[in-house]
């Protein structure tokens, strides 16, 4: 048996979801890299790296690859790309402090759903069957839903990342600025805007519901003789 364990870790590491989740990292690290001198060519890596998210997962599932490591993976460099991008949201526009407070929500809500998922003993993050939201279960239930408020979120960013000015500005007046006077921002900014509320709405019911799982562990183990 611990013979084998070395090869068994080693297989796993070169996942083909995992190899992609690294590529993900270097593709990223670049992208933020050229983020101050080259808006184009960072929208381009950073929806290059977004692409590879899904065909990490649809990977995994096409070849029985699914892993813990490739699910942490997947999240971590999710979050750190999200908020990276925030970071430099809240430099572009006035108040920054948006972003950054959605930059804590963000981190907060994915953080305990990871953490409550595994006190609870589950397999997946993503199981949410005995929750009471109907949201949270549609969120996780359905991948069509999901898929919307996920890439809404991230054009919503990248949106306000492309016409952002070198010097803060205020958020309002770019966004009404860009509604009423670019008619190919428009749709995409209003549609994306929706998708990317929705997903403010779920990351606070996923607090709620990751701070009760939290809560009910402390209880059960209490009352253990």
């Amino acid at each position: 048996m611990a013979k084998n364990t070395p090869k068994k870790t080693t297989s796993i590491y070169l996942y083909i979801p995992n190899i992609i989740g690294y590529v993900r990292i270097f593709v990223n690290c670049y992208a933020f890299a050229q983020c101050l001198n080259d808006k184009k060519l960072f929208v381009v890596l950073y929806f290059i790296s977004f692409v590879l998210d899904g065909l990490d997962g649809w990977c995994a599932r096409k070849f029985n690859q699914v892993s813990t490591l490739g699910a942490v993976l997947d999240m971590v460099v999710d979050r750190v790309s999200t908020n990276s991008l925030l970071v430099i949201l809240s430099q572009y526009y006035s108040p920054g402090l948006f972003f950054l407070a959605f930059l804590g929500l963000d981190i907060s809500s994915h953080w305990l759903q990871m953490y409550s998922t595994f006190l609870s003993g589950k397999a997946s993050h993503k199981d949410v069957k005995d929750s009471n939201f109907w949201l949270l279960k549609t969120y996780y239930g359905n991948r069509t839903f999901m898929a919307y408020c996920c890439i809404a979120a991230e054009v919503f960013y990248l949106i306000l990342y492309f016409i952002a000015n070198n010097q803060p500005n205020s958020l309002i007046d770019v966004m009404i600025n860009a509604v009423r006077h670019n008619s190919l921002v428009r749709f995409p900014l209003i549609l994306s805007m929706i998708g990317w509320a929705t997903k403010q709405i779920i990351n606070v019911i996923q607090i709620k519901t990751s701070a009760d799982a939290c809560v009910l562990y402390d209880i059960n183990r209490k009352q253990k003789p």
